[in-house]
């Protein structure tokens, strides 16, 4: 005797079916890797960006006053963004390609389409992908420490103005702090006969309550944060692309049609 079964039901079990076919398919870690990847692109981009410029208006109005003092920094300045543009516009196209070809290896490890096959070709380019993300990983990986300084600039100087209040409150006379400072020449900002390239004592306070200073640091900090999640995300690559060669090549010697 055959079991009734309602035509709903049926159809109900195709497309779930259907639906754990589909997830089976997709390449979890490499999604996540691509996801992480351009959340920390873009704020590392866009918040570098703009940090850069606000960098501009702080050392054009507290520690240089002469434009010729701080012209090579500022070039430096525009030159960055424009990589920080190509930047953004790489990492797009790179982690769509992992992501695809995450995708198709998945669906090799899984045998759900039975027309394709692990072609010479195919673990080539996965070889590729393994070596430009691991190229990139170290790329990214000097970034982020290059992405340090700056913070580690802001924070001296922030720790300085807090020493300064610190020394305001306990002595009585101005003297005694007026010749804590912080120097942008120290950190290879801007050359030594910059005028006056250092702000001391009061002018020091008063600039770390404007809001220049605070923005800046804030950006800052938020791209070396995007730097950081980049970098993370390039070491799931790097597991993800490897994981993927592996079994290309493991395919490939045993030929099976995938």
């Amino acid at each position: 005797m055959i079991p009734f079964r309602a035509p709903w039901l049926l159809g109900t079990l195709g497309c779930y079916d259907c639906c754990v076919r589909c997830l089976g398919g997709v390449p979890y870690v490499s999604l996540v890797a691509t996801l992480l990847c351009f959340s920390g692109v873009a704020l590392f981009c866009g918040c570098g960006h703009q940090a850069l410029a606000q960098t501009e208006t702080l050392i054009e109005t507290y520690f240089s006053r002469n434009s010729d003092d701080h012209a090579n920094l500022f070039t430096f300045i525009e030159y960055f963004q424009y990589v920080i543009y190509g930047l953004a516009a790489f990492f797009f196209l790179y982690c769509i390609l992992l992501l695809a070809e995450g995708f198709y290896t998945t669906s090799a490890v899984k045998q759900t389409f039975g027309e394709f096959r692990s072609t010479q070709c195919s673990r080539c380019l996965s070889t590729t992908f393994v070596v430009v993300t691991y190229i990139l990983a170290v790329v990214w990986l000097i970034i982020f420490v290059c992405s340090a300084l700056p913070v580690y600039f802001f924070y001296n100087m922030s720790y300085t103005c807090h020493t300064i209040n610190i020394l305001s409150e306990t002595t009585a006379s101005i003297t005694q702090h007026a010749w804590v400072c912080i120097d942008a020449r120290q950190y290879g900002l801007l050359p030594w006969n910059t005028v006056p390239g250092k702000l001391c004592g009061s002018t020091l306070t008063s600039t770390c309550k404007t809001s220049e200073f605070f923005v800046t640091y804030d950006l800052y900090v938020a791209a070396f944060a995007g730097a950081g999640i980049t970098l993370l995300a390039m070491f799931v690559y790097v597991i993800s692309t490897t994981y993927n060669f592996a079994v290309l090549r493991f395919l490939g010697r045993k030929g099976i049609r995938c």
